[in-house]
C-alpha cells in the first residue's frame, strides 16, 4: 500500500487598510510578514500627494508624488549602490538622473 500526502501552505494575505485623513484617505499595503510595503493617500479615488514604498526589511526604496492620479514631481529610487532621481510632468517623464556609489577610494 502507498500513501501519498501533500502539505501545501500558503503565505496570508494581509489585507490593505485605508484611513480617513481630511478629504484624503491614507493607503497602507503590507507584505505578508505584516511589515509595510507601500504607503500613500488617495483623493476622490486616484492617486494623490506622496507615495513610499519599502523593502522587507523596512528600508525605504522609493518616493514617488501624484496628483490628480498622474504621476508628477520628482521621484527617488534607491538599490544597493544607486540613487534614481525621475522627474515627472503630468504623467510623462522630463528627465532622469542616477547617482552610483563609488565602488573605490584611492588614497596616498
Amino acid at each position: 500500500m502507498f500513501v501519498f500526502s501533500l502539505s501545501l501552505t500558503q503565505a496570508q494575505e494581509i489585507e490593505p487598510s485605508f484611513k480617513v485623513e481630511g478629504d484624503r484617505v491614507k493607503a497602507t499595503y503590507y507584505f505578508a510578514d505584516g511589515s509595510v510595503h507601500k504607503q500613500g493617500f488617495f483623493k476622490n479615488k486616484k492617486l494623490t500627494g506622496e507615495w513610499s514604498e519599502y523593502d522587507a526589511k523596512g528600508n525605504k526604496v522609493a518616493t514617488s508624488f501624484y496628483e490628480d492620479g498622474k504621476k508628477s514631481g520628482i521621484w527617488f529610487q534607491w538599490n544597493k549602490n544607486k540613487l534614481r532621481q525621475i522627474n515627472y510632468k503630468n504623467n510623462v517623464i522630463t528627465s532622469v538622473n542616477t547617482w552610483k556609489e563609488e565602488t573605490s577610494l584611492s588614497t596616498n
